[in-house]
Order: C-alpha cells, then sequence, then structure tokens
C-alpha cells in the first residue's frame, strides 16, 4: 500500500479498491449462478438445501442493516438506507424459508423449455413454413427467418 493510500491523501481513499473487488466478486457469484437457478431441479433436497443458504444469507444482510440503524458508525447517515438494508435482507429471508419450507411442492420446469436440436428442413428456405414456431427455431439456430 503507497503513502498515499495510507493517509488518504491523493489518489484514492483507503478501502475504495477492496469495495471494487468484493462488488465484482458479487457480481461475478451472481452471474455463474443464474445459468443455474433457471435449470430443471428436483423437487427434493436440493431446493430445500437453497432455500435454507438464502434464509442465513437474507438474515445476515438484515442483521447489517439493523446494526447500521442502531450502531455508532461513526459517520452521520441517514436512517433510510440501513432500513432498506434490514428490508430487503428480511424480504430474502422470507422468500428463502418459503423455498425451504414448500419449495418441494412447487413444480419444476417441464423439458418444453429446453433448446431443441435443429431438425432438417425439405426447403430451400431456413424454415419450412411461415409458422411461428419455426421463425423462433430458425432464430435459436441463428438463421434469419425473413430471408428465403
Amino acid at each position: 500500500m503507497s503513502a498515499t493510500e495510507e493517509t488518504g491523501t491523493g489518489g484514492a481513499r483507503p478501502g475504495r479498491r477492496e469495495l471494487a473487488y468484493a462488488v465484482l466478486l458479487c457480481l461475478a457469484g451472481a452471474g455463474l449462478g443464474w445459468p443455474v437457478a433457471v435449470r430443471c431441479w428436483p423437487p427434493g433436497a436440493p431446493r430445500r438445501v437453497l432455500g435454507g443458504l438464502l434464509t442465513l444469507l437474507g438474515l445476515a444482510v438484515a442483521a447489517g442493516g439493523g446494526y447500521g440503524l442502531v450502531g455508532d458508525l461513526g459517520d452521520p447517515v441517514t436512517w433510510q438506507w440501513p432500513a432498506l438494508t434490514l428490508l430487503g435482507g428480511l424480504l430474502a429471508a422470507v422468500g428463502g424459508s418459503l423455498t425451504m419450507l414448500r419449495g418441494h411442492r412447487w413444480p419444476a420446469m417441464g423439458a418444453r423449455y429446453e433448446r431443441r436440436t435443429p431438425r432438417p428442413t425439405g426447403t430451400s428456405g431456413p424454415i419450412g413454413g411461415a409458422g411461428t414456431v419455426e421463425a423462433w427455431e430458425a432464430l435459436d439456430r441463428g438463421e434469419d427467418p425473413t430471408v428465403r
């Protein structure tokens, strides 16, 4: 760490780089988790485990917001941001609890939403007919359905 970063004079304030890393890591984690979240899960244990994890994380966020409301942070902060953090954490915890308790009863996503393998068409154009389904399938294959 340089002398300007230690004293806070000159360049960036101390902790700014760590904040940027933390935000980028959270975004990367959410981005990596997104494809898994939309996949078809079995209705049993995985939903319960992930619901429990979401509940714990939501409670941790709510605890941070609650501490921001009652704790002396040394900075003049308004009460709205910690209150919103507390509310957001509680909402996430309730959603995780619902997933943990009732998620095994929820329907799983069907196979009809899975990508189909392209089937050969007997016509010269990218789609065999003028139907909407054929046009969307052509777009999935990377073809322009308007070009014949």
